[in-house]
């Protein structure tokens, strides 16, 4: 039995998807690597049928990313879960790594670690993701912010036999959710360098999260609904709770007031639009005036 299975799922992605499975056959020397195909109209099929290291699963109908990663999860076999997005790349050896603090640390329910970004060209960049790498108890910091990569993390097939599988619901923040969830009940672990390869989006690149407006629109519900109201929440007292909730507008209005600029800047009229509004109705009185004044300055 292999001890960690990636789970790639795809969808009419094929030019993308060879570079994300080399990737991952080289993260690790134990490997299982899982293509869940949500469904494609173009090669992925004809693509993955060439491969005979691969456990290829097809949709007959839609299901979303989150979706796809449970059909991935319940035909995988391995102790160990990462996920890999199509367009993302694994880091070789990183793998290794990561299992090695997961079986010397067993309250750790996940390991994650830094991304680099690349340009839609493929081309590198000089940042990357998080700045900082909380360890331990990372529930309260998760409610804040999701500084947790999806494709730089490994967890325990064990974690969801408490947590459950992922919220489909929760479409393009389903990895933020399972990490809430996880972090409730265990703790993690960081390593300080990259792991990973993640391809930025911008506003042409179709990924979900070129569209901010929709994913602060659901970050926000499932703050309100769902993450303060897990059982770990009721211990946060008042100030805590109310101190969350401002950590969270402050950092979700400059992500707006950002991609706001970036489109004006750009030209893109709609999007700027959209994403103004969506600013304005969401946090009318943290956002406006750094709204006008980052603007200004983006297009001057």
């Amino acid at each position: 039995m292999p001890k960690v299975s990636i789970i790639i799922a795809t969808r009419n992605r094929s030019e993308l998807l060879r570079s994300a499975v080399d990737s991952a056959r080289n993260a690790g020397s134990d490997i299982e690597i899982v293509v869940v195909d949500d469904a494609s109209d173009d090669s992925t099929r004809e693509l993955c049928s060439g491969w005979t290291d691969i456990l290829y699963l097809r949709a007959r109908r839609r299901l979303g990313p989150g979706g796809a990663r449970n059909a991935g999860i319940i035909a995988s076999t391995s102790e160990y879960i990462s996920f890999l997005d199509d367009d993302d790349l694994r880091l070789p050896g990183s793998i290794d790594a990561q299992v090695k603090l997961l079986e010397e640390r067993p309250k750790v329910g996940m390991v994650y670690g830094r991304v680099r970004y690349r340009n839609q060209q493929g081309q590198p960049a000089e940042d990357s993701y998080p700045e900082q790498c909380p360890q331990g108890d990372v529930f309260r910091k998760l409610l804040h912010w999701n500084f947790v990569p999806c494709p730089s993390v490994v967890f325990r097939r064990s974690c969801l036999q408490r947590v459950g599988l992922l919220e489909q619901e929760a479409y393009g923040l389903e990895d933020w959710d399972l990490w809430v969830r996880i972090a409730e009940l265990y703790e993690a672990v960081a390593v300080e360098e990259a792991v990973a390869i993640w391809r930025k989006p911008n506003f042409d690149s179709g990924q979900f999260t070129s569209r901010p407006e929709r994913l602060h629109r659901l970050a926000h519900r499932l703050l309100r609904d769902k993450w303060l109201k897990l059982p770990r929440a009721s211990e946060i007292s008042g100030s805590e709770r109310r101190q969350i909730l401002r950590a969270f507008v402050e950092r979700a209005a400059d992500q707006l007031i950002w991609a706001a600029a970036e489109r004006a800047s750009s030209g893109h009229v709609r999007d700027f639009a959209r994403v103004t509004t969506t600013l304005a109705g969401m946090y009318p009185l943290t956002g406006s005036r750094r709204a006008v004044v980052a603007i200004a300055r983006r297009l001057l």
